[in-house]
């Protein structure tokens, strides 16, 4: 694959994969530390830790992407890889609850400043349009692996150790990422036209309110985090106290959503050449509606089995990867050339946000009022946010433009000058050239320049829209 014949992109997708994979075995632990210190309140632990994390990636996150130009990338990466090495090692040490709180707080402050500057780089180091593609591809396909073997891996661990040292995993994952980032030639980033920081951070929000693709993709965050936090936040008491299983059967039944979302990982490349993305996000949205709707009356009747929790979370999994698979490709087409670390930036910390909202419903109240009441909730949340999806993001505006200079529909760009597939200029799909947007009072011109290929690493803000 030409993609890997890159060096400098070879290392961090490398370190990439390896930070993951420690990240999805702490992801494990942490569930299971969680129970060993509250019992059956574990999941308002979980829902209060992943909210303090939230919180972090909303607040820290857009200054990152604000200052990202002034520092210097590779060391400011190695750095924050060697904060969160340092403080996952802490973990199998705590005695308290409060202890978790105040470590998952450095550790995410820290993963909330790392995210949005490594996405950053990778535009930088993959400049062929059609390598970025296969990157972002390449990048889900790394994020649904992990959410796949991480949890098998995790389970096959516990057979002969105890979870704590899964933390020690995650630790060295970090400091081998931070190894290969120190390996990895990475030019600092070129300065912004913006000069003062409230400015650069608003400037992604501004974006995504005036562009009706991003109002929508807004939405569909919500659909995600509703259904996801059924999943990340319930899953280690819904296996421990509703079906009676063991340790290694909390990560076997996370395994089956990572299974979900792997398989149509697998398939989406192909059925985005063919399909519309907004047809592929909402039909996610609408898999996932579903997904939330069957756990509801699983729990709601008190048939829940080990066959069918694994069925809805498998398709809780795959209804994400539709959605959050296709996010980076519409938003990369939606800014202008100098705004995507901005528009990136603003759907880290709005698709967190979405997760800020549903964690705390699936932790507290589902520890407090019952798993029926918490996810009859989420699953209204996700409803909800399926509709707004269809009602902010038209049909006709569901073909992106692919923009050098402008975002179509964004500031300063009529929202009817949006592209549609009806407007495109013969010739012009699926090379740069010129695309023509007709639908507002003139028509507007387009351009994409050959090779100038930028953005950010979509699946990177998927876990933008996907928490690890």
């Amino acid at each position: 694959m030409r993609l890997f014949a890159i060096r400098d992109y070879r290392h961090l997708f490398s370190a990439q994969v390896i930070a993951l994979f420690g990240t999805g075995l702490a992801t494990v632990a942490l569930g299971l530390l969680a129970y060993e210190l509250a019992g059956p309140d574990a999941g308002a632990v979980l829902g209060t830790a992943l909210t303090i994390k939230m919180v972090m990636y909303v607040l820290i996150a857009p200054l990152a992407a604000a200052y990202v130009d002034r520092l210097p990338r590779r060391t400011f990466l190695t750095l924050l890889d060697a904060v969160r090495a340092g403080v996952v090692l802490a973990l199998p040490f705590v005695t308290e609850v409060w202890h978790i709180y105040v470590l998952i707080g450095l550790l995410q402050a820290a993963s909330a400043a790392f995210t949005p500057t490594f996405q950053a780089v990778i535009p930088d180091i993959v400049t062929e349009e059609s390598d970025y593609t296969r990157a972002l591809s390449a990048s889900q396909v790394a994020y649904t692996m992990e959410s796949l073997l991480s949890p098998v891996l995790a389970a096959v661990a516990l057979t002969f150790i105890t979870f704590d040292l899964l933390f020690i995993g995650t630790s060295i994952g970090f400091a081998a990422s931070a190894l290969l980032v120190l390996a990895t030639r990475i030019p600092n980033a070129r300065p912004s036209a913006r000069t003062g920081a409230w400015d650069r951070v608003a400037s992604g929000i501004r974006a995504f309110a005036a562009t009706p693709r991003l109002r929508g993709v807004m939405a569909l965050n919500l659909v995600v985090a509703a259904a996801g936090s059924i999943v990340v936040v319930n899953t280690v008491n819904h296996v421990r106290d509703r079906l009676g299983g063991t340790q290694a059967d909390v990560a076997w039944m996370l395994a089956a959503s990572g299974g979900g979302t792997l398989l149509v990982a697998l398939a989406l490349p192909r059925v985005l050449d063919r399909l519309a993305d907004r047809a592929v996000m909402t039909t996610g949205a609408g898999v996932l509606v579903a997904g939330t709707a069957a756990a509801v009356a699983m729990t709601a009747t008190g048939l829940a089995s080990w066959a069918a929790t694994a069925a809805v979370w498998a398709a809780i999994g795959g209804g994400m990867a539709l959605i959050v698979t296709p996010t980076g490709r519409v938003i990369r087409a939606s800014a202008p050339r100098d705004g995507l670390p901005a528009a990136f930036a603003a759907q880290f910390s709005l698709s967190h946000l979405a997760w800020l909202v549903t964690y705390p419903i699936a932790g507290w109240i589902g520890t407090s009022a019952g798993f029926t009441l918490a996810w009859s909730l989420l699953a209204a949340l996700a409803a909800a946010g399926a509709a707004a999806a269809l009602a902010l993001w038209p049909r006709e505006a569901g073909a992106v433009a692919r923009t050098g200079d402008a975002p179509a529909g964004g500031p300063g760009t009529p929202e009817g000058a949006e592209a549609s597939e009806g407007s495109r200029t013969p010739g012009t799909s699926g090379t740069p050239g010129t695309l023509r947007a007709s639908g507002a009072p003139g028509a507007l011109a387009l351009r994409e320049e050959a090779g100038s290929a930028e953005g950010t690493l979509a699946a990177g803000q998927c876990a933008c829209t996907r928490p690890v």
